[in-house]
C-alpha cells in the first residue's frame, strides 16, 4: 500500500511552504494589531524585502538579470491584490479566522480553475472536499460570543481569489527562480502605482516603528520569498486540484501559531474542525496504489 504518492523530498518542501503561508498570518497579524505600522507600509515591505531576496538570489545563480517588461502582469498583479487585501483585512480580524476565510476562498477558486482546466474530479476528492468545507463550516458557525467586519472579511475574500490565480499561474512555471522574481517585479510595480495614490490621500496615515518593520521584513524576505520559491518549485509536480487540498492546512497551522504567539485560546469547537479538517484532506488525497 503506498499513500499520497509524494516523495520524501516533496512531502518536506510542501510542509516548508505551509509553515511560510501560515507564518505570514501570524507577522501580519502580530505586526498591524499593535497599530504602530500601517496596512500599506506592511504591504510594501513585504513585497520590497521579498523581491530584493528574489534578486538576489536569482543574480546569485545566474550572473545577469532577464526580468523583462512585456509580460508576467497577471501574476504580479494577483499576488498584489491577494498582498494589500490581506494586509488591510488584519486591521479587524483575528488570525486563524482570517486564515480559514482566506484559504476556504483559495480552495473553492482553485477547484473552479481545475474544472476550467479539466482536470479530473474524482470521488475521493469530491468527499475529501466537502467533509473540509464541513470542518471549516463548522469552526465559523456564528456564537453568541463571534463577531466578524463584513468589509474585512470581503477584503480577505479578494486576498484569496488573488492568492489562487497566481498559484494556477505559478503551475506553468518551467524556470522557478525567474518566475518568482518575475512575478515580484510586477507585484511591486502594482505596489508602487498604489503608493502614489496613497501617498497623495493618505500621506498623514504612514507609521512604522523598529519592531513592525523587523516583522513585515521577515514576512517578506523570509516566509513569502521562499515560500513562493518553494510553491513554484512544487506545483508543476502535483494537480492544480491536490494544491487547493493540501493548502486547507495552512489555517490549521496558523491556528496552533496563533495559540503560541498570539494568545488565541484552543477550544473544543477548534479541536474538533482541525480533526474534521485533517480528515477531509486525507480521503481526498487518499490514494491506494500497487
Amino acid at each position: 500500500m503506498k499513500y499520497f504518492g509524494f516523495n520524501l523530498k516533496l512531502v518536506v518542501s510542501i510542509f516548508v511552504v505551509l509553515l511560510f503561508f501560515a507564518s505570514n498570518s501570524i507577522l501580519a497579524r502580530m505586526a498591524i494589531s499593535t497599530q504602530n505600522i500601517d496596512a500599506f507600509s506592511f504591504t510594501f515591505l513585504r513585497i520590497a524585502s521579498a523581491m530584493f531576496i528574489l534578486f538576489t538570489i536569482y543574480f546569485y545563480k545566474n550572473r545577469n538579470f532577464k526580468i523583462g517588461l512585456k509580460s508576467n502582469y497577471l501574476s504580479g498583479f494577483m499576488f498584489f491584490l491577494y498582498a494589500i487585501c490581506f494586509s488591510y483585512s488584519y486591521i479587524n480580524m483575528l488570525a486563524g479566522i482570517g486564515t480559514l476565510i482566506l484559504f476556504a476562498v483559495v480552495q473553492l477558486t482553485m477547484i473552479i480553475l481545475a474544472l476550467f482546466f479539466n482536470e479530473k474530479l474524482t470521488f475521493n476528492k469530491i468527499i475529501g472536499i466537502l467533509i473540509a468545507f464541513c470542518g471549516l463550516a463548522y469552526l465559523l458557525y456564528p456564537k453568541d460570543d463571534f463577531s466578524i467586519s463584513y468589509f474585512h472579511t470581503f477584503l480577505m475574500f479578494l486576498s484569496g481569489i488573488g492568492w489562487a490565480v497566481f498559484s494556477v499561474l505559478g503551475k506553468k512555471s518551467k524556470d522557478t527562480i525567474l518566475n518568482a522574481t518575475d512575478s515580484f517585479f510586477k507585484a511591486f510595480i502594482f505596489t508602487m502605482i498604489f503608493a502614489i495614490f496613497y501617498l497623495t490621500f493618505f500621506e498623514n496615515s504612514i507609521k512604522i516603528n523598529l519592531a513592525t518593520f523587523i516583522m513585515a521584513t521577515i514576512s517578506g524576505s523570509i516566509t513569502t520569498a521562499f515560500g513562493v520559491f518553494l510553491l513554484y518549485a512544487i506545483l508543476p509536480k502535483i494537480e492544480i486540484m491536490t494544491a487547493s487540498i493540501i493548502q486547507l492546512l495552512v489555517p490549521i497551522i496558523a491556528i496552533f501559531l496563533s495559540i503560541i504567539f498570539l494568545s488565541e485560546s484552543l477550544s473544543f469547537e477548534l479541536f474538533l474542525s482541525t480533526i474534521i479538517i485533517l480528515f477531509g484532506i486525507f480521503i481526498a488525497l487518499y490514494k491506494k496504489t500497487r
